[in-house]
């Protein structure tokens, strides 16, 4: 006899069986979405995949729904990597979808209106917001492939045009499910590094699908915040993707973007030769009106009236020149007698002279001069002459004009 199980029990196995399949873990699903409904309070998207004979429910938990730069529609037909499984409660076979992508042109376009329409609304787009691009930027930073033909394209015009510029590769995955979010990461890094003073992403011409990567919600928000000047240079002129309009400059192929970047250096020497030779010219013409107003003066008799003024003005200052001489000499001839004069009566006044004629200096023994009044009987002196000096002893004092006896 079978044995008897729950029915939560057959489900917890079923689900076990298909859980444990490493085909059903990660499975990529090709289908038209039907029944869509956006549960507004989780943010789940709940649906069916479908193709011409069968379908499956799906469901699309809010953290991966809201990596979606588009809102699914009925009818959309979309490509989905996911997981199957078995929701227990109500024995429902369903796949959780972890990653959608547009499948087809139509579906494309649709996403793509969608996301545009939403990031315009926001702003993203508005030219108020564009960054000027430097005129002469001294180092570029550029998001692309290391390998494509992109990164060959820049490097040889911008190697052309200006190779002064320093350049700062930031490779990445141009296409796959993996290269929004590297492209996005790239900018930012960029940015942030602040070497860079102007970033280009960049990406050869393909298909509309290859190029759909550049219609990544996260590289348009990336490129909005970005504070670095950003050109977009992504598929060919024709091609237009998200990045396009949120960047602060669209080029249409990415050896564009390097002309658009850098000048020519071979147009700025013509403008620097240009300009040396109107300097010259214009140095010439300046010259050449001088030279005329001076012909002009000279022969209006200008020039002989200014040299007169001249003559007459030199010849008063030699006149004053001579006066000061003059009265220089004449000044320093009285300073000089007066000078001798004082001189000589200073001289005069020299008590050493008075002695050379005859006189004496009466000194005490200490050798200080005293006065002949002053004396003492008894008192030892000292008698100078001016070149001979005689001891003395004062053994009287008499009044002027009594006459005394000397011992």
């Amino acid at each position: 006899m079978a044995n008897i199980i729950t029915i939560s029990a057959l489900n917890a196995y079923v689900k076990t069986l298909l859980d444990r399949d490493p085909v059903l873990t990660d499975i990529a699903l090709q289908g038209e979405i039907a029944n869509f409904v956006h549960h507004r309070k989780s943010g789940h998207f709940y649906f069916s995949l479908r193709d011409e004979r069968a379908s499956v429910k799906a469901v699309m938990f809010s953290r991966n729904a809201q990596r979606l730069a588009f809102l699914p529609q009925d009818g959309m037909h979309v490509l989905v990597r996911c997981r199957v499984s078995l929701f227990e409660r109500d024995g429902a076979f369903q796949v959780y979808v972890e990653d959608m992508f547009p499948d087809g042109l139509g579906s494309a376009q649709m996403a793509f209106e969608q996301l545009k329409h939403r990031l315009d609304q926001e702003g993203l787009f508005l030219a108020e917001y564009k960054k000027p691009l430097p005129p002469c930027p001294g180092c570029i930073g550029i998001v692309t492939s290391r390998t494509g033909a992109a990164l060959q394209d820049i490097l040889n015009v911008i190697g052309r045009r200006w190779p002064l510029v320093k350049l700062l590769l930031a490779p990445v995955n141009v296409q796959g499910q993996l290269a929004s979010g590297e492209i996005a990461r790239a900018i930012r890094r960029l940015d942030a590094d602040g070497r860079a003073d102007l970033i280009i992403v960049a990406r050869g011409g393909g298909s509309r699908e290859d190029l759909w990567v550049f219609n990544s919600e996260e590289i348009a928000r990336a490129a909005y915040a970005c504070r670095t000047p950003l050109i977009s240079a992504v598929g060919h002129e024709i091609d237009y993707t998200i990045l396009d309009f949120v960047a602060d400059l669209r080029a249409p192929t990415p050896s564009a973007a390097a002309e658009l970047a850098v000048p020519d250096r071979e147009q700025a020497l013509r403008k620097l030769d240009l300009l040396r030779q109107n300097l010259r010219g214009q140095m010439q013409t300046r010259l050449q009106v001088c030279y005329n107003k001076m012909i002009a003066a000279a022969g209006s008799g200008a020039m002989g009236a200014a040299g007169r003024t001249l003559g007459r003005r030199a010849a008063a200052l030699a006149e004053s020149r001579a006066r000061l001489r003059q009265a220089a000499a004449q000044r320093l001839a009285r300073s000089g007698s007066q000078l001798a004069h004082a001189a000589q009566l200073a001289h005069s006044l020299d008590p050493y002279e008075v002695l050379a004629r005859g006189y004496g200096m009466v000194q005490n023994e200490a050798g200080r001069v005293v006065a002949v009044d002053a004396l003492t009987e008894g008192q030892r002196i000292r008698l100078c002459g001016k070149t001979k000096t005689a001891a003395c002893r004062v053994d009287s004092i008499e009044p002027r004009g009594v006459k005394g006896t000397e011992q």
